[in-house]
């Protein structure tokens, strides 16, 4: 790198999604260079960064250059750039031709992903399409040896066995085969014939033991291949993510290096040689830079938003001063946001596309939020998003016939002064929409208020704010940090006219823009280090046995990293090195990134950190390191800038600048004021350490700020500091429902759920609430009706509101305290099966002077095992409710803040234990964790909730609560009423069955006049002699999640999706059972039937596969007989299938469907916590019904055990298969078989276990679990007819026409029959 004396040009760009930005600093001049272009204009110049380096170099050497003339990079000293070529093409899925190989059994993997489908309520499951096209699997294998989860482990003798190797991370591993290079290359040659070049490779645990993949690697690239393999990549446990970045790199770095190419031609030498080569330096995703011959596509992911966080880092952030800094950066399709308060936070997997990437990446959370955000009504809502404009055709005032934008509302608005946009804008245009929208708004809302255009448009704003304001709460809020107590880093060029707005809803005092705000990400770049990154696997207990093998790692590490720093023009005495572990107490997952602190004591600053993000620690827990980290940061020249806290020490002393010194006046529009004469002040003409009162606006050429009548502009060097002076109580009348501040509350209430379920995420031990995501979050009014939900699990939606409603009757309104907090799981208050713990807490007006309750705040999750009579409390063969576990009523597990552990002991482990064949539970201490975790994430809401009624008043937030809660219920209203007129006022039935025989029965009539509709189940079966005994309340679940998926926009979902709904279900049924009946399977199994069977009614689409297919496996507990207590474990998992086709889908094959959305454990961890081998997890092909429609297929598990366990099966349609709709075919049913391995000649049985079951299996024996496929919709026109015997037709023809020996024709079965079919046909839901 050269020094200060040799520096030459320098240019940092950002091609962002809409514009590409510039900075450039030209050696003699005095101001640094900065503009825009349009990242696509393909009417003016091919490349936008080529194009911009053209003009840089024109104004550096004072002569015109041609466009298309080759540039001379000669004065340039660096091109520091981040570029969204790669995000763009792993967006709209363009990169290059992919094949994967991958280890056999598994060739399906990333289709199945962690089989969660990505929108809950979206009938027509989408995902998006994998990014290789074809796949081959390696014959080959390893395996862990033993397990984390023995609760006795044993050691291992590596020696006495050829087949186990020590791994990377120090532990065992078996290899089960070795793989045939020969048969490989065979493979290989097959996929070159058919012309791919691009080979991803992942093998399982190859990020411990990558030697069969480097062998793949070496062969492949012997034959010519582009070899990306997993365990190069990011030596990290988990399969699916790290093949995921495999393929993903395989995908785009051709697509980078093409791009790369490209850009290279345009200059002279194409920057060929060593030293030219070190001028073009990329941005990667984690912030640090690297030459362009080292960037590869799976790093490049957010280069863009990673120069931008390095920017705000360098220049809004004072080491001394101290204060963190939230970074805002919006841009034009989306607004991304961020943290730093000192270091650079990052995470190592995100999911981005629908495909996860594990890879270092800084810590940045993206909403579809931006300039170019599409303004949308519906159901009486302003909503912004996610779909954009986009650069073309862009907003209405582009004037390419674009859709209604925020910068439009921004412009009509007066917060974009034409005179200073990059273009020409087309204001009447946007008034004519506006107008428009305004009559549309006006003639749809409730009351007699009519809105502006103007109050429509900032109307739109303010949501748009709300929107981005929800992942900021989320960043800071979610991980224990006062978001107040941040400064807001504004930037991006559409940040400026939301930053006062959006501090103000967040309770943050100052925002911070730099002089160079509007391009901020491109100055980033100028700012950022040469970094390289080493990270690699380790599993060892912290201590002292363990330091001196990881300061040897650290050692080699950092030796690696500084000769590869150093071949690109880092010397070793400008390299610094930062060392990190990645830490984890014994049996949780969340891991930490821990730093090196200055006093060298990982262990230390792992529990504080812990204690701060999570509240509370585990001393009692060996703490574990899981990889073994280096950044390596080579040190780039120091561009001077001034201290901006500094200069805040002298505000006082600044003079307020008169509004006659601006440039100009203009009407512009507030929230508060209306239009208002407003002094515009251009920002390279105000003097500096000056203050400016709002209203006001600051412009220069790249960004338009807004300074809001409650603020002031403190004018420095490099930043404007935008003080709010205002108070965070708001006043908003309550006389109407006002649309804007519906939208807004509909927002606040779901961070508040989301940020609940974040807390309980991260403050729980057990796999099924931290890894599965079997848990839901939400509020609730003061009677219990559900006001808002975080979309985790759909079926706790209805029935969680049964829970509480039974708590807040019971306890009254004097029977709860500040401070208490209530247990339940029983069916008679609002349970659903016994694993599901229902932790509900009161919210008071004040807790120091308590009046009155206002909300309910609860969390539900299923916990690994609550006791009974098998290990994982999901007895296939319970036929009674004590058989399942404890069944708790009501229990103050904390009064008045205090935690009665002693009585949460005798719940849990003492009373369940007391019944024949039970035991108590047989994960004790993850259950009181859990609980201190669901405990820690309702106290969460409760501080949200104090603090929005703080902000707004009890009255309003009580006002709007409530007209949510009718929003909801007008959108099914207006959904029963079109269901009403599509059926001709006929009521809707259906009947189906489980495989015992119960029958499912129901019928809906509906009211078209009210929109009001009767569910009446009469025609049910009885309760049954088994598991399957549903309590009423998953009744409702079933029901709002129902209709929830029907309605075809997004609503709030809360209680007043089921005022419009009467349930009726006769006593004693499946649906209605006494209260001692067995229940497990309820809210796994009949809860699954219940959705298919309204679907039915409705004709919405084919079954899914209407089931979890439960499966849980361990050992350990008392024993019956004698009463000896073994220890062990349990485990459980539930597996996805087909979903069912529709009017204009395919069923999406391997996914969880309807009121379930649970994750699965990824093959390596499940692998190496468990005594198992996972044989085979595919899809299992052809088991969709045929149909116009396919219906999705199912899948494929096949998990061998190597040890002796009690192994159970809890599932459904094995006997009755998902049925088709509109002629399309049945699904596959699902089986489960037993693969029986006889002890003594190793012969094999394979036996059916039927739906459920529940046996003791051997070492060798596997368990194979063959899930449903989805239903077909519409008649298969590809299918054969059967042959029909001439006698049989004429029968059939006759029977048309006659009934009970009287002639009906044809035309009435026509008219009540195929009407509707032809309708639901052509009508997606």
């Amino acid at each position: 790198m050269p020094s200060i004396a040799e520096e030459g040009i320098r240019i940092a760009i950002d091609r962002g999604g809409t514009f590409c930005d510039f900075w450039a600093h030209i050696p003699g001049q005095k101001d640094d260079l900065v503009f825009k272009l349009l990242s696509v204009c393909p009417d003016e110049f091919a490349d936008a960064p080529t194009e911009g380096i053209r003009q840089i170099l024109e104004k550096a050497t004072g002569r015109a250059i041609a466009r298309g003339e080759l540039l001379d990079l000669t004065p340039v000293e660096s091109i520091r750039m981040g570029t969204t070529v790669a995000t763009n093409a792993l967006l709209e899925r363009k990169g290059e031709s992919t094949a994967l190989l991958i280890t056999k059994g598994f060739r399906d993997l990333l289709i199945i992903g962690n089989q969660a489908r990505p929108r809950i309520f979206d009938l027509a499951v989408k995902k998006l399409g994998t990014l290789y096209e074809n796949v081959v699997e390696v014959d080959e294998r390893v395996t862990a040896e033993g397990f984390s989860e023995d609760p006795e482990p044993q050691p291992i003798d590596v020696a006495s066995d050829c087949n186990l190797v020590i791994g990377k991370t120090g532990e065992p591993l078996r290899i089960l085969k070795r793989p045939d290079l020969d048969a490989v290359r065979k493979d290989l040659q097959g996929l070159w014939d058919s012309g791919f070049r691009s080979l991803a490779v992942a093998l399982m645990h190859s990020y411990a033991y990558p030697d069969h993949e480097m062998a793949i690697g070496d062969l492949a690239r012997e034959m010519g291949f582009k070899v990306s393999l997993s365990s190069q990549l990011q030596s990290m446990i988990k399969l699916v993510p790290r093949a995921q970045s495999a393929v993903a790199d395989a995908y785009l770095s051709p697509i980078t290096e093409n791009y790369l190419e490209g850009f290279r031609r345009s200059f002279k030498g194409e920057l060929r040689d060593q030293a030219s080569a070190n001028k073009l330096l990329l941005c990667q995703s984690h912030g640090g830079l690297v030459r362009y011959t080292e960037f590869t596509g799976l790093r490049a992911i957010l280069s863009g938003p990673a120069g931008g966080v390095i920017g705000y880092a360098r220049t809004c952030y004072d080491v001394e001063e101290g204060t963190p800094v939230l970074g805002f950066d919006m841009g034009g399709t989306s607004t991304d946001v961020s943290r730093y308060g000192g270091t650079l936070e990052h995470v190592f997997e995100c999911t981005t596309a629908e495909i996860q990437i594990q890879t270092p990446q800084l810590d940045v959370n993206t909403v579809a939020a931006g300039g170019g955000s599409i303004l949308f009504w519906s159901n009486g809502l302003f909503k912004v998003g996610p779909q954009s404009a986009g650069a073309y055709p862009g907003p209405v005032c582009y004037g390419n016939g674009g859709p209604l934008t925020i910068t439009d509302a921004n412009c009509f608005l007066g917060r974009v002064l034409p005179d200073y946009f990059p273009r020409k804008l087309h204001i009447d245009k946007v008034r004519e929409e506006f107008a428009k929208l305004t009559r549309l708004v006006n003639s749809e809302k409730n009351g007699d208020d009519q809105l502006t255009a103007e109050q429509v448009a900032m109307g739109f704003i303010e949501v748009a704010n709300a929107t981005m304001a929800r992942p900021i709460r989320t960043l800071s809020e979610g991980r224990g940090f006062d978001t107040a107590a941040h400064n807001l880093a504004c930037f991006g060029g559409a940040g400026g006219q939301h930053a006062v707005a959006i501090a103000r809803d967040l309770g943050i005092r100052r925002v911070l823009i730099h002089r160079l705000s509007s391009i901020l990400s491109a100055y980033g770049m100028a700012l950022a280090d040469i970094v390289v990154e080493k990270q690699e696997p380790e599993a060892a207990v912290y201590g002292s046995d363990s330091k001196g093998r990881i300061a040897e790692r650290f050692a080699s590490m950092a030796e690696k990293a500084t000769s590869e720093l150093g071949s690109q023009g880092i010397p070793a005495q400008r390299v610094l090195h930062e060392y990190f572990l990645n830490m984890r107490y014994r049996g949780s997952d969340t891991a930490l990134m821990i730093q090196k602190p200055e006093d060298g004591d990982f262990s230390q600053a792992f529990s504080d950190r812990h204690q701060r993000e999570f509240g509370f620690g585990q001393p009692d827990r060996d703490i574990l390191v899981d990889d073994v980290r280096v950044r390596s940061i080579g040190k780039a020249v120091d561009i001077p800038g001034c201290s901006l806290y500094r200069d805040l020490e002298e505000e006082d002393g600044f003079t307020v600048l008169d509004a006659s010194s601006a440039k100009a006046m203009k009407k512009v529009y507030f929230g508060t004021t209306g239009w208002t004469d407003t002094a515009i002040f251009h920002i390279t003409n105000i003097p500096r350490r000056v203050k400016i009162m709002g209203p006001a606006v600051a412009i220069d050429a790249t960004q338009t700020i807004i300074i809001e009548e409650d603020s002031v502009a403190i004018v420095l060097d490099d930043h404007i500091v935008l003080d709010i002076t205002a108070s965070n109580q708001r006043t908003i009348g309550i006389d109407e429902v006002d649309p804007v501040q519906l939208s807004v509350f509909g927002h606040r209430f779901m961070s508040i759920a989301e940020q609940m379920g974040r807390t309980l995420q991260k403050t729980s031990i057990s796999t099924n609430i931290k890894e599965r995501l079997d848990y839901s979050c939400a509020i609730f009014s003061q009677s219990g009706g559900l006001v808002a939900n975080a979309p985790h699990i759909p079926g706790h939606l209805g029935s969680m509101s049964t829970a509480i409603r039974y708590q807040a009757e019971k306890y009254g309104p004097t029977g709860l305290k500040p401070g208490d907090v209530v247990l339940s799981n029983h069916p008679c208050s609002g349970g659903t099966h016994l694993p599901d713990l229902t932790v509900t807490t009161p919210v008071f007006d004040d807790n120091d002077n308590p009046t009155q309750i206002l909300f309910f705040v609860a969390n539900r999750g299923h916990h690994a095992d609550i006791g009974g009579i098998l290990a994982g409390s999901m007895p296939p063969n319970s036929t009674e409710l004590w058989q399942e576990g404890a069944a708790v009523e009501s229990f103050k597990m904390v009064k008045q803040g205090v935690f009665d552990e002693e009585g949460l002991i005798d719940e849990l482990y003492v009373k369940p234990g007391k019944y024949p064949g039970c035991s108590g539970t047989r994960t004790l201490k993850d259950n009181i964790a859990d609980l201190k975790a669901a405990v820690a994430a309702n106290n969460r809401g409760i501080h949200l909730i104090q603090a929005l009624v703080k902000e707004y008043s009890w009255p309003v937030v009580q006002f709007y609560m409530e007209a949510i809660q009718k929003n909801a219920e007008d959108a099914v209203r207006t959904l029963l009423k079109g269901f009403s007129e599509r059926f001709r006022g006929h009521p809707l039935k259906a009947v189906d069955y489980m495989d015992d025989g119960t029958p499912l029965a129901l019928k809906v009539t509906i009211d078209g006049d009210s929109g009001s509709a009767k569910f009446d189940f009469t025609g049910t079966g009885p309760e049954a002699f088994n598991n399957l005994n549903t309590p009423s309340a998953v009744m409702y679940s079933g029901i709002i999640y129902c209709l929830r998926c029907m309605i075809s926009s997004e609503i709030p979902l809360n209680q007043g999706c089921l005022t419009p709904i009467e349930v009726y279900c006769p006593p004693n049924t499946l649906l209605s059972p006494s209260l001692k009946a067995a229940t497990v399977g309820s809210n796994v199994e009949t809860s699954q039937r219940i959705v298919d069977l309204i679907f039915k009614a409705f004709r919405a689409c084919a079954a899914s596969q209407g089931t979890c297919n439960n499966l849980t496996f361990g050992y350990g507990g008392t024993d019956p007989e004698t009463g000896k207590i073994t220890k062990g474990f349990g485990y459980y998992e539930t597996i996805a299938g087909g979903a069912g086709a529709g009017p204009t889908w395919d069923g999406q094959s391997g996914v969880h469907t309807n009121v379930t959305n649970t994750r699965i454990t990824d093959p390596e961890t499940f692998e190496k916590r468990y005594p198992v081998i996972l044989r085979e997890f595919s899809i299992r092909k052809g088991s969709g019904g045929a149909g116009f429609h396919r219906g999705g297929d199912g899948c494929v598990r096949d998990i061998e055990l190597t040890r002796p366990m009690q192994v159970s099966i809890l599932s459904e349609r094995r006997v009755i298969p998902p049925y088709g709709m509109a002629g399309g075919c049945e699904g596959g049913r699902g089986v489960n078989i037993w693969v029986r391995k006889d002890p003594e000649d190793d012969s094999e049985r394979r036996i059916s276990l039927g739906p459920r079951a529940t046996t003791m299996m051997g070492k060798g024996d596997r368990i194979i679990v063959q899930t449903p496929g989805g239903g077909g919709y519409g008649k298969d026109p590809n299918a054969e007819e059967d042959f029909v015997p001439p006698e049989e037709l004429q029968i059939r023809e006759l029977s048309k026409s006659i009934t009970n020996g009287v002639s009906t024709g044809s035309s009435a079965f026509r008219a009540n029959g195929s009407v509707a079919e032809r309708e639901a046909m052509g009508a997606s839901n």
